[in-house]
């Protein structure tokens, strides 16, 4: 029976504990329906570092030019309630004026 490696560091040196498994470099535990549940989670980071979620609101850190458009978002442009997507520009949102758009999360802070 192959262990599977640590989802928090990739560790390939697991056991298990019980009905646990435990990595030995970085003290994390979990179960196996756990392992599972943490790939699926979508996980982006603002330019300061901080969990973004579904529904936030946050702000524009520096002016971007619009492709297509000859117009720009400029700094400090409030944008609510974020979904978060897989992909180079991990936000889907609407911004008033400009409509629909994909941002990337480093572009942008938690409120």
């Amino acid at each position: 029976m192959s262990l599977p490696n640590c989802p928090k560091c990739n560790s390939e040196y697991t056991y298990q504990d019980g009905e646990l498994f435990v990595c030995p470099e970085c003290a994390h535990e979990w179960t196996a329906g756990e392992e599972q549940a943490e790939d699926d989670v979508l996980v982006a980071k603002d330019a300061n570092g901080n969990i973004l979620a579904d529904g936030d609101t946050v702000t524009v850190i520096k002016d971007l030019k619009v492709k297509g458009s000859s117009s720009t978002l400029k700094i400090g442009t409030k944008v609510k309630n974020i979904r978060l997507v897989e992909g180079d520009h991990n936000i889907d949102c609407k911004i008033d004026g400009f409509g629909a758009m994909k941002l990337k999360s480093e572009f942008v802070k938690k409120i």
